[in-house]
This record gives structure tokens, sequence and C-alpha cells, in this order.
């Protein structure tokens, strides 16, 4: 048990850090969860103690590192929708990077020095080779990208300059929700391609729309690499012991290193449940690699790190079993 080791999870109202929240809370850690709820969801923190609130309010965060004694911080607060960050790149840059830096500027103040970074494939831009290990260049293609990657320059930054030490996991495609189904998937509007096609399964959507069918894969369409929410939430667990133990700063890869096309999701999901799910196809959109998939050698390596939902037809029945939850309580999609 880990009561005296006090964390905060910001975002942790969020689909990852509400996993991640419980996840914290079942191995004995005492969780605080900081989330404005913009894109959040108050049902969706289980058992940690509750604030709503803004990385933006620095006289909020310093109340809150004054109550409290963190031994370290989780970052789950990032705005993550690619196309958005396009149109409204000011709003990726204000909260992701400026609000990001008052939350190390206050656990400065407040001498905390372990920090959990949830940061993204998307530091990588377009793969030059695949698997992706955690050498391949950084070429960001969207403001998204860039403000984790920025954020990732401006932790080894303040390691360097004042001991902030960081672990920094980068994640390919989160999917899947908690095995018991206490907590789901919701994000409005919902862009993951798993939940997707579930919602077109059970109902909630009328058809899903696959994006092109001429890539140079075995079947046509994109390849990703999903990694089960819970398999990350333990990579994070992991990482959060290593800084505990005075590791050194770090990034590492999260992906279960299996690539599954576009097809395949649709055709595993209609396995799953049963259920016709109608299929559009349409063009390619601009900026879609035809194969991303992760090498994570590292973080099993390093952090012993061993992901247990590897196969696709796990993490969608996981998930089917979330949508089913949503449908039965009449969550419309949006």
């Amino acid at each position: 048990m880990h009561e005296k080791n006090e964390i905060l999870v910001v975002g942790g109202a969020g689909y990852i850090g509400s996993h991640m929240a419980d996840f914290l809370h079942r191995q004995g850690y005492a969780v605080v969860v900081l989330d404005d709820l913009s894109t959040g969801y108050r049902k969706a923190v289980l058992s940690a103690e509750f604030v709503e609130g803004d990385l933006a309010d620095r006289d909020l965060l310093k109340k809150l590192f004054k109550q409290h004694k963190f031994t370290a911080v989780m970052h789950f607060a990032a705005f993550t929708q690619v196309g958005e960050s396009v149109q409204h790149p000011a709003k990726y840059y204000h909260n992701n990077v400026c609000n990001t830096l008052n939350l190390l500027d206050e656990m400065l103040r407040a001498n905390v020095k372990n920090f959990i970074f949830s940061s993204s494939a998307a530091i990588y831009g377009n793969p030059e080779y695949s698997p992706i290990d955690i050498e391949h260049p950084k070429n960001p293609i969207n403001p998204y990208g860039k403000t984790k990657w920025m954020v990732e320059q401006i932790l080894r930054d303040y390691d360097h300059a004042y001991g902030l030490k960081s672990i920094c996991l980068r994640y390919f495609n989160a999917a899947g929700v908690d095995p018991e189904c206490r907590i789901g998937e919701y994000h409005n509007p919902e862009t993951h391609l798993i939940p997707l096609v579930l919602q077109a399964a059970s109902g909630r959507k009328n058809e899903i729309k696959l994006f092109g069918n001429d890539y140079d894969t075995k079947d046509g369409t994109c390849i990703r690499d999903y990694i089960h929410v819970v398999d990350l939430c333990n990579a994070h667990l992991l990482a959060l012991e290593n800084l505990l133990k005075n590791a050194a700063s770090k990034a590492y890869n999260l992906g279960n290193g299996n690539g599954f096309s576009v097809q395949e999701v649709v055709d595993t999901a209609q396995k799953i449940t049963g259920k016709s799910i109608k299929v559009i196809n349409v063009p390619r959109r601009a900026g879609d690699p035809a194969i991303l998939v992760a090498d994570a050698t590292l973080a099993k390596q390093e952090l012993n790190w061993q992901p247990k939902y590897v196969d696709l037809a796990t993490i969608i029945k996981h998930a089917w079993q979330g949508e089913c939850v949503m449908a039965q309580k009449g969550v419309k999609h949006e």
C-alpha cells in the first residue's frame, strides 16, 4: 500500500485519466483529480478526491499544492483533436503548453519533482520507418503534435535546470475500457475508430466512414497500433514507481507492437457484436500514413512492462461491453 504517496492526476475525468485515477486508487495510492470538465465527465471519477478547475488558474494550483503533499503529478489534461488543432492552434498552445508551464512552475514552488507526461506518437509525424522507436526523428505535422513535442523539450530543460524528473509516455491508439465496465470511453465528438465502429453496431450511428482503401497494406486500409487502456495505466504505474526510486528522466513508446488494419477492426467488431456494420468508402484524409506501429522494446526492458490485452478481439470485446452500457443509458451520439 502507498497511503503516504498522494498523486495529483490532472485531466483525471477524461478517458485515460479516469482509468488511471481508479487504477492508482486500487494500488493503494491517495489520488486527487483536477479537471475542468471541458472534455471530461464527473461521473468517470469513481474513487479519487475531485477538484473542478483549470490549469490556467494559478491561485487554484497554489491552493492545491498547499493543501496536499503530492509525491508526483500525472498529466492527461491536453486537448487532443488533430483537426481542431489545425483550425484553432491558439486553443492548443494555450492549454497544452502555457497551462502545462503553470503546472510545472507550481510543482517547483511546492518542491514536487516527479512528473508523468501523457505524450503522443504525433510527435513523430509521418513515419520514416516502421515500427517507430524512440530515436525516430521528431517532425510533428500538426499543432497538437507540436505541443506535445514542445512540452517534452521543456521537461528536458526543467530537469537540467531544476531537477524536475519526468517520464514521457508516447502512445499510439488507446482503446478498450475497464473490463468491469465501471468506466467507459466518452468523447464528444467521438473520433476514435473502435468506438465509432461500435456505435454503428449498437445503432447509435447509422454508418462509419472508411477513409481510403487503396493504401499499400494487406487489405488496402490503414494499419494502426491499438493499446488497451488498462495496459496504458499499468505502464504509467511502472513509470511512476521508477521515478519514485530516483530513476532518470526518460521517454518511452507504448504500443502492443501489432498493427491492425481498419478493415480488420470492422471485421472483428462484426464478429464480436454479431451485428452488421455499414461502411461507406470515402477518399483518404490528408496526412494519414499507411502504417503506424510502435516499437515499445525500451518500455518492456526498462519498466518491465508487459501488455496483457494485446489481441484485437479482447480490446473490442471490452469496448463493446462499455458501448452496450452507454446505449442502455440512452447516451446519444452527437
